[in-house]
């Protein structure tokens, strides 16, 4: 099942104000499986004085963080002066995208931003998008390295991981079960940080159990249920890490009415808005994320340097990025956005993302 799409001018695309500090990672929607008519020129052999197209296609619609993270590139290209759209599938599934990546080449947009699904799934349309001039930028989850031209990176895996460990550490008192609920088994950035916290686990918190990893999809209610069915078969479990701000989300709401309210922690990767409530009833004490918006933003910007030639990709390039300043490329091709941010109830009411 596919969803719609989103089309715009930048010169008619209200700017949003979301320019707060930092913020992690799921879906619905319905539509056209990615037809269309395209959004301007400005096509993948780029030039300076071209109206840059671009084409944003996250795991899936109507997320949260992603509807966030587009508008911080719907703000970008604005500012840039060039023609925007969304796409993407209603399910974060590891083939679902490849139908609106065939379709931007086929309109010849300039650029395309893509948060993979799956690693090596979509690299063959990937492939055949770059081969018909389009420039390729992956944001938040990356596929291979060879599949894509930049990743905007959010914060380094390491960072991420260590965040989230500290957190959990520091809410069970450095002892006891706990289990994560990430999104789908296929999806590159999440098991990259869970692989970094079971080593950092390993090797730190000797008297912390890491009893189970699921997978609620990046799915509300498959993450809701995931969460009741840890809860009940593992009864003496301390914790649980959710790296995806539709699970995190998900078992909060589960923990908020249930007999483990404030016996079981909760941290992992959320948005300010999702999670307030559950910080301000007590049942979380913490948690982390980056800025969405300034993601899609820098992603955003680092597509039009790509599209008008002022860089290749190359380690050691560099490019400005508005209001977030120069950048510059690091090795394979990764750009980092910077480090993770937690939010607790001292400082949640001054966010709006």
């Amino acid at each position: 099942m596919f969803a719609m799409k989103r089309t715009r001018r930048a010169g008619i695309a209200a700017a949003l104000a979301l320019g707060v500090t930092l913020a992690a990672a799921g879906c619905s929607g319905g539509g056209d499986g990615g037809s269309g008519s395209g959004s301007g020129s400005g096509g993948g052999d780029g030039g300076g004085d071209a109206e840059v197209s671009i084409t944003m296609l996250p795991k899936n619609l109507g997320n949260p963080y992603f509807d966030t993270s587009t508008g911080g590139a719907e703000e970008a290209v604005a500012e840039f002066g060039g023609a925007f759209e969304e796409v993407g599938p209603s399910e974060a599934s590891p083939t679902s995208q490849v139908s609106y990546i065939q379709t931007a080449a086929q309109q010849g947009v300039g650029g395309l931003i893509v948060s993979a699904n799956d690693p090596e799934a979509i690299c063959d349309a990937l492939d055949e998008a770059r081969s018909a001039g389009v420039k390729v930028v992956t944001f938040d989850s990356d596929t291979n390295p060879e599949c894509r031209d930049l990743f905007i990176n959010q914060a380094t895996s390491e960072g991420i991981a260590q965040v989230q460990v500290d957190l959990i550490a520091e809410q069970i008192g450095g002892a006891g079960q706990i289990a994560i609920l990430s999104a789908s088994a296929n999806a590159t950035n999440q098991n990259a940080w869970i692989e970094l916290m079971e080593e950092e686990l390993a090797s730190s918190h000797p008297d912390i159990e890491l009893v189970q990893v699921v997978y609620g999809d990046d799915d509300d209610q498959a993450s809701f249920d995931r969460t009741a069915a840890l809860l009940q078969t593992y009864p003496e479990l301390k914790g649980i890490v959710s790296p995806t701000t539709v699970g995190i989300a998900a078992a909060a709401r589960y923990l908020s009415t249930s007999d483990f309210k404030g016996k079981v922690a909760l941290t992992g990767l959320g948005t300010p808005n999702q999670m307030r409530e559950y910080v301000e009833d007590g049942t979380v004490t913490a948690f982390a994320l980056w800025n969405p918006a300034d993601l899609g933003y820098l992603a955003a910007f680092a597509t039009q340097a790509l599209v008008n030639g002022d860089i290749d990709g190359a380690e050691g390039d560099t490019f400005e990025a508005g209001k977030l300043g120069s950048f510059e490329v690091g090795a394979d091709g990764a750009v980092l956005l910077g480090d993770p941010y937690v939010f607790d109830a001292e400082n949640i009411g001054d966010f709006d993302f």
